[in-house]
């Protein structure tokens, strides 16, 4: 299924005719072009991300998914099926979050995870310490599973074990929509992890989501939290 969607089924990809995909993709502003011709190139696109030498060159090659929305979940669709990147949607309400929000209700608190909870469950806080949301409702109880991960083992002395809080982190990032974009890139200069960006007027109310790697921004097509960590 994956060779009749990019419409080549020999095993050395013609270097050249990937090349023309890309660039008429890189010098129209049509969309639905954009989409078919990075369809077109997916094995091309495949190639550079498993290459060592030449995985940092993804987003300079395709420098559509910088700037085109639904890019990559398109490419994990075309990869893995179209009802995989679903399923975490379907099922994170109705099977999941009820039961990760009982499990961290019998941990020990903080308060942190005091907001989490507060958070996920769509209540206030009756203590002013804790009156500023933890998140909308789906994005708190997501990373409530980050309280509920077993510690590491023992034993592990080269690897810091880290705090839920930094571990937040290392996951998504709030960012105030009234500030920069590029006050927060150069804020962060020194991250090399990927993570997701939350662009709002508060964490409970994020409108645009976007994917931080390589200290370049790619947008994400999702407008709720749980599609934006899904994506």
């Amino acid at each position: 299924m994956l060779r009749r969607e990019i419409g080549h089924c020999d095993d050395h990809p013609d270097e050249q005719r990937f090349q023309e995909l890309i660039s008429v993709m890189n010098h129209t502003n049509d969309r639905e072009v954009i989409m078919k011709k990075m369809r077109d190139t997916l094995e091309y696109r495949q190639g550079l991300v498993h290459d060592p030498d030449r995985s940092s060159t993804v987003l300079s090659v395709f420098p559509r998914l910088l700037d085109t929305k639904g890019l990559i979940l398109q490419d994990f669709s075309l990869l893995f099926g179209s009802e995989t990147p679903s399923k975490l949607l379907e099922k994170w309400p109705t099977s999941f979050k009820a039961k990760v929000i009982q499990q961290a209700e019998m941990l020990t608190s903080t308060p942190l995870l005091k907001r989490l909870l507060l958070s996920a469950k769509n209540q206030r806080a009756d203590e002013p310490s804790l009156e500023s949301p933890e998140w909308d409702s789906d994005m708190a109880s997501i990373l409530l599973l980050l309280h509920l991960l077993s510690p590491q083992p023992a034993g592990r002395k080269k690897t810091q074990k880290i705090s839920v809080a930094q571990a937040i982190d290392h996951l998504v990032v709030f960012h105030k929509s009234c500030r920069s974009l590029d006050e927060h890139l150069q804020s962060h200069m020194g991250i090399s992890q990927p993570y997701l960006l939350a662009l709002g007027t508060s964490k409970e109310a994020v409108g645009n989501f976007f994917i931080l790697i390589d200290k370049k921004l790619i947008p994400c097509e999702a407008t709720t939290s749980l599609a934006a960590i899904d994506c």
